[in-house]
């Protein structure tokens, strides 16, 4: 099986690759886009900056290159929130594949001093809807670091609760994202790389 993930200027990257070699799978990390297009799998991870991001992905065609695979595709992260339809980081058009709007957690002044932004370290998840969540538990903690989230909708596949209810994960259709970092998420983080791998399409 081939696998790509794709290699543009945000961070975590190598973590994500690092994380398949753990599993025994092997990937390339490529920008070329019959290298992505040619793919069984395609990730889309990231660590960064919404509105930068996205106009390098513009830049260099990645944008519409993505929005057109038709195999499994995974975002995380970064990736989750480029995916939906706009971002409140850098007011960001972004690729729409989701139609979730991204917004800034925003602690209220009667909030717990737990809640702290970014949202940093381990949380559950629950009302899993996915085969990406194939014998995982509801509750499950998962490794999060961001400032921003997606709101809930349709395309809901699993929630957090931090501050406000929020995408943990997202599906329709063959797209498949992750706020949470599965490659940073032990062993139940590994199972969810594991079944994205071995989705039946």
């Amino acid at each position: 099986m081939k696998i790509a993930i794709i290699k543009y200027n945000a961070g975590n990257i190598r973590s994500v690759d690092f994380a398949l070699q753990r599993l025994g799978i092997s990937a390339m990390i490529t920008s070329d886009p019959d290298e992505i297009r040619s793919a069984d799998r395609v990730i889309f991870p990231g660590v960064g900056e919404a509105s930068t991001t996205m106009s390098y992905l513009r830049q260099h065609k990645l944008d519409a290159l993505i929005c057109d695979l038709r195999q499994p595709v995974l975002g995380v992260c970064l990736g989750l929130q480029l995916m939906c339809a706009h971002s409140e980081e850098g007011d960001t058009k972004c690729l729409d594949i989701f139609p979730e709007m991204v917004r800034r957690f925003v602690p209220q002044p009667d909030d717990s001093t737990s809640f702290k932004v970014p949202h940093m370290g381990w949380n559950s998840v629950s009302g899993l809807k996915t085969s990406l969540f194939n014998h995982i538990s509801e509750e499950e903690y998962f490794y999060f670091v961001h400032s921003y989230y997606a709101t809930t909708g349709a395309d809901t596949v699993a929630t957090c609760d931090y501050l406000v209810p929020f995408s943990a994960a997202l599906q329709r259709d063959n797209f498949y994202a992750t706020q949470f970092h599965p490659e940073k998420s032990g062993k139940t983080g590994a199972k969810i790389l594991e079944n994205f791998i071995n989705l039946i399409v």
